[in-house]
């Protein structure tokens, strides 16, 4: 017996969740192992529909933790390429689900679907896949104050800055990770060093450019920094335009070029804007600190 559940997960937000712990506890409950059929890369990516503007809001690692984390026993990966995404429901369900990993039962969340059947009902596709011998549970949706929570929302709030509705619809503080680079070391010399990342996935959606307020961790550790991240094109000194990601990290002064850096946003300071003069920027900057001591 296993119970298994399939899809893309982007974000793992609380609407998944309820999936997966209505997965998990099926499998605890009837003492088998559950798991999670997910697909990489993402099917746009291959399908080409705007596949340059894609972001993510997850990695392949962060998914994998997370499914974890939910107490998932198994992660089967599909390569998503052109002939899977013409399989049907019948197909898929019977060479991956039934044939390969030998599910018995289907957990899915309320619009599901599975199978390049184009007009074919969610109805549908639970009677071919229980005509097949699945059992399948229907899971509903998860509602945040009156809004069903989906990942299309998430990415909309992280667009707009609105990082505190992307955590509470995540169910986690919204991450990016990375290494640190060598930038150009202005913020040293008016007092405020950064930490530039260079994000190990360039597919990872960044927020709205601004000003956020962070807890950092630095080369896998466990003590945590606060931190004010800027987000954006430094117009006050950069001409070029370049979009970067640097981190001021609070009573923090030790070299971390090349190390490992994870960033966990918690809220948004303000929106990043031109100074005229590099003082004027410093004492923003200042007024950043003051406001993030007394207010994290």
């Amino acid at each position: 017996m296993l119970i298994v559940t399939t899809g893309f997960f982007d974000g793992v937000h609380l609407g998944h969740k309820k999936v997966l712990e209505r997965v998990s506890s099926l499998a605890s409950e009837r003492g088998c192992k559950s798991a999670v059929v997910t697909f990489w890369p993402h099917p746009r990516s291959v399908l080409q529909q705007d596949a340059y503007k894609l972001r993510l809001l997850t990695t392949l690692d962060e998914k994998k933790k997370l499914f974890r984390k939910y107490s998932i026993d198994k992660v089967s990966l599909v390569k998503f390429t052109k002939r899977v995404s013409n399989l049907s429901t019948f197909e898929f369900v019977n060479q991956y689900l039934i044939k390969k990993l030998g599910a018995t039962t289907l957990v899915i969340g309320y619009d599901h679907r599975i199978g390049k059947n184009v007009g074919q009902s969610q109805d549908e596709m639970i009677r071919i896949c229980q005509d097949s011998g699945l059992e399948v549970v229907r899971v509903g949706e998860f509602f945040i104050d009156e809004q069903v929570v989906s990942s299309t929302k998430i990415r909309t709030a992280l667009e707009g800055g609105d990082i505190k509705k992307a955590n509470r619809f995540l169910g986690y503080n919204y991450t990016l990770e990375g290494v640190v680079v060598v930038g150009n070391r202005l913020g040293r010399t008016i007092g405020f060093p950064t930490a530039n990342l260079k994000l190990y996935s360039p597919l990872k959606m960044l927020p709205q450019n601004g000003v956020y307020f962070v807890n950092l961790t630095v080369a896998h550790g466990r003590k945590v920094y606060k931190g004010i991240c800027n987000i954006g094109c430094r117009p006050t000194i950069s001409p070029n335009g370049e979009k970067t990601i640097e981190t001021h990290i609070l009573d923090f002064d030790e070299d971390i070029y090349g190390l490992d850096l994870r960033i966990e946003f918690i809220d948004r300071i303000r929106e990043e804007k031109k100074f005229e003069s590099l003082d004027e920027l410093k004492k923003q900057l200042e007024r950043d600190r003051d406001y993030s001591s007394t207010h994290f």
